[in-house]
């Protein structure tokens, strides 16, 4: 029996041993119905809990294949099968592929988790003759069931080494209870350190506790929920707990996880992301040959636009200087007045004429066509000086540069065929909407010139910067996000914008990525306080260094285990806080210690 069970942890050894040296993360099956792959802890609740982004190996029951081979479906038809099977095969196939999309991880009994994880503490125990001396394994994690009575969803282990030598195991079970609205029901503070001291016999305890508040995303209104793909969260630490689900003292460290998709109607920065999404059309029309051209929002038509601007131009200059100043005055308050819903912290009121015709054009021009037909009037009218318009002196596109020429009566011949004019119309509106970010970010003295040259860089081709535009346009929606509705301070969005402007330089644009901010939980104390938390969680551990042990209580609105079925009667509605109170699904992780001889 016993060289048995040698044997059975040697051949488990050496595939979790192959497994952990081999560069693939492909998974691999074992006795025909487990599944083992590696992974990284983080990517589970749960095991994030307990081993944070180290390499861990999950067992799962392997999900079987519901689809027949080719193969044997024609064997079927050639053996004479008719119309009417095939269209049930067919349909029976349609349902089998249906199923095996919704089966996600499926768990396995609780005996032979068990075995397992008696396999893999064996496997590491260097006293076992028949077992060689290895480097410690990964930590090895199971899904469960949930068929025992403690209702246990993950069973864990993970070796500890004094010095060099693995000098033990320590066992982790994670066990689970369906939503409830009744706080009774829940394990108190005291129930848990007695949990813990049963299972460890400590000398000296420590208790500290952990939350995650949501501070903007999906809201409801009215009965309907208001779906957003952008998120703020909150995580709070702090020690001396004192009860479950009290709210983090102001003395905790709070991290702010910001994470803002692009988009959104309710965000001040819409009207710019309309702006970016026609320069991202010009750009892919460049790089395919192909452009999707969107909606217009003026009902004239771009050619008609820039003759009236034109027109308007000209006879500014043929007024009075004090009635040229009024034209210039109306002038602007028509370009402002064009997009009313346009945030005033965002808007300009220096736009230039090249701006000023971006703008009309990008609201109007819905063909190559219409490009070209727009920019022939202008250069014409440059040629034949009908019009003298001011520029900014960096003005760095093509059209800029024949403005200049036509200070000397003299301009380029320039041939709008092909790309050319789409081309000349993504200049302007990169050199337009890079004005628009440094005028905010300066102004609002959140960074310098100096630390923004990889942004407004012009040495590099339009596509990249067009990119890099984009990653300085969700940095504008990050801050003005964390500016509008959160209401942080100076120093902290400074900080924020800086941490933004040198994640991107390194890495490509993400909307999916946090960005971590440091605060003080009194700057966000009117948002968390009167809310129910997300996740809220108590944590005692004892011990000292690798020998250190916990005992944790995990409370959130949604399961942390996705192989299971939960029970609830009590659907979490308390997205605005609207007073009742909500239902926690209840998850403990315990530890036991066990020491190899």
């Amino acid at each position: 029996m016993g060289s048995k069970l040698i044997s059975s942890a040697k051949e488990f050894y050496n595939i979790l041993r192959s497994l952990q040296n081999g560069e693939s993360n492909d998974p691999c099956t074992y006795e025909e119905d487990i599944q083992m792959l590696k992974m990284y802890g983080d990517r589970i609740s749960v095991l994030n809990l307990c081993c944070g982004n180290q390499p861990v190996f999950i067992c799962e029951k392997a999900v079987p294949k519901l689809n027949e081979p080719a193969d044997q479906q024609m064997t079927e038809t050639l053996n004479g099968t008719t119309d009417d099977d095939d269209a049930d095969a067919a349909a029976a196939d349609d349902d089998a592929n249906v199923l095996q999309t919704e089966l996600g991880p499926q768990p396995l009994t609780i005996m032979k988790a068990r075995q397992l994880l008696s396999w893999y503490t064996l496997s590491q125990n260097a006293n076992v003759s028949a077992v060689d001396e290895n480097p410690a394994l990964h930590p090895l994690w199971v899904r469960c069931n949930k068929s025992d009575p403690a209702g246990t969803t993950w069973f864990g282990a993970e070796t500890f080494c004094i010095g060099n030598k693995v000098s033990g195991v320590k066992l982790y079970s994670v066990t689970c209870k369906d939503s409830t609205v009744d706080k009774r029901s829940l394990i108190t503070l005291d129930e848990l350190k007695q949990e813990h001291k049963k299972r460890h016999h400590p000398s000296s305890m420590a208790i500290k506790g952990s939350a995650r508040f949501t501070l903007f995303g999906s809201s409801v209104v009215e009965n309907t929920v208001i779906e957003s793909q952008s998120s703020v969260t909150v995580d709070f630490k702090w020690s001396h707990v004192e009860s479950i689900l009290e709210t983090p003292p102001l003395s905790s460290t709070a991290t702010l996880n910001i994470k803002v998709t692009s988009g959104d109607m309710r965000s001040p920065m819409f009207e710019m992301y309309r702006e970016l999404e026609f320069l991202q059309t010009l750009a892919d029309g460049l790089r395919t040959g192909e452009t999707e051209w969107m909606e217009p929002l003026e009902s004239m038509s771009a050619v008609h636009l820039t003759k009236a601007f034109l027109e308007e131009l000209q006879s500014t200059a043929k007024t009075q200087p004090d009635q040229a100043a009024t034209k210039a005055e109306t002038l602007k308050l028509k370009t402002d007045t064009d997009t009313p819903i346009f945030s005033s912290f965002l808007e300009r009121g220096d736009l230039d004429f090249v701006e000023q015709l971006w703008v009309r054009m990008r609201k109007s021009v819905t063909s190559y066509q219409d490009i070209g037909d727009c920019l022939k009037l202008v250069i014409d009218a440059l040629r034949y000086g009908d019009i003298k318009p001011w520029i900014h002196r960096d003005s760095s596109s093509s059209l800029s540069k024949l403005i200049l020429q036509s200070y000397h009566q003299q301009i380029d011949h320039v041939s709008l065929t092909g790309l050319t004019p789409v081309h000349m119309l993504l200049e302007m509106g990169l050199d337009k909407m890079r004005k628009d970010y440094i005028n905010y970010l300066i102004g609002e003295e959140l960074t310098t010139l100096n630390h923004l040259c990889y942004y407004l860089s012009t040495e590099v081709d339009l596509q990249e910067q067009v990119i890099r535009l984009r990653k300085l346009h969700h940095l504008l929606e990050i801050i003005v996000t964390c500016s509008t509705f959160l209401g942080l301070p100076y120093d902290r969005l400074f900080l924020l914008t800086q941490s933004c402007l040198q994640h991107y330089k390194s890495y490509p644009y993400d909307e999916e990525h946090e960005f971590k901010l440091q605060i003080k939980p009194a700057l966000i104390s009117h948002f968390y306080q009167k809310e129910h938390p997300v996740v809220w969680g108590v944590e005692v551990y004892s011990g000292h260094g690798p020998r250190e042990v916990r005992t944790s209580l995990q409370l959130s609105d949604r399961p942390l285990v996705d192989h299971v079925i939960f029970e609830t009667d009590y659907p979490n509605e308390t997205v605005n806080g609207d007073g009742e109170d909500p239902a926690f699904f209840s998850t403990m992780v315990c530890c036991s210690l066990i020491n190899f001889a």
